[in-house]
């Protein structure tokens, strides 16, 4: 299956987007390169992008602006690269959309293997109920075609954003610690920033609450929770 996904590395130094290019072409990855962010642009509004790699430092575009300008239209996974390991930095990343990120120097068999599970999050394999709904619809979320509404309008999720909202509306009023959403939502192998969870919530809650309906519930010192009633 591998074949059919289209890839989009972006970075600025063409040694990098060469050797993360024929690291994923071993994989049978379709890859398309772009060294600025325009040419990043046009390559996603002309092609069918399945992933993006995406360096955080561009000289034209930053890689918060085209993330910015991506999610407006789609919820095409996005890992980011940064050669800062500032925790702002990351943060400001995930705000914006992205999936996941890698701070530079990076193995590229971890970039595989990140995108690789990305991929995995992605795919529509739950077991549970196909359709949820909460407060007589305010809330429902289709399992099997990843959509979730808000009032009867679908709400934009990223695949990361889904896959955490689904694993909460799956069990409401369970506390999931901070840990287990990650082994459940990025993977057990996950080893980045376990504040990761905390920005992807602030997301989800920005999108599926409001005055008067506040789903995701902080337990101090603990974790999460889905409250429905």
């Amino acid at each position: 299956m591998h074949n059919t996904k289209n890839i989009l590395v972006v970075d600025d130094e063409a040694q990098i987007t060469e050797v993360i290019k024929a690291y994923l072409q071993k994989e049978n990855y379709n890859v398309y390169t772009a060294h600025n962010g325009q040419d990043a642009m046009n390559i996603f509004n002309r092609e069918s992008i399945d992933f993006i790699v995406l360096d955080l430092m561009l000289p034209d575009l930053s890689g918060e602006e085209i993330c910015k300008r991506i999610r407006v239209k789609s919820t095409v996974p996005i890992l980011m690269l940064t050669a800062k390991a500032e925790e702002e930095d990351r943060v400001t990343g995930l705000y914006l959309g992205a999936d996941d990120y890698l701070v530079k120097p990076f193995s590229p068999k971890e970039l595989v293997a990140r995108i690789k599970a990305i991929f995995r999050r992605t795919e529509k394999d739950f077991i549970k109920a196909e359709i949820i709904e909460f407060k007589d619809g305010d809330l429902s979320v289709d399992i099997n075609k990843m959509e979730l509404y808000k009032k009867g309008v679908q709400r934009e999720l990223t695949p990361t954003e889904f896959k955490l909202a689904a694993t909460l509306m799956q069990n409401p009023s369970k506390v999931f610690s901070r840990e287990e959403l990650i082994e459940k939502v990025l993977g057990y192998d996950y080893e980045g920033y376990d504040r990761t969870i905390d920005t992807h919530i602030k997301n989800i809650r920005q999108k599926i609450e409001d005055e008067n309906n506040k789903y995701i519930h902080t337990v101090y010192g603990v974790g999460y929770k889905f409250v429905g009633e």
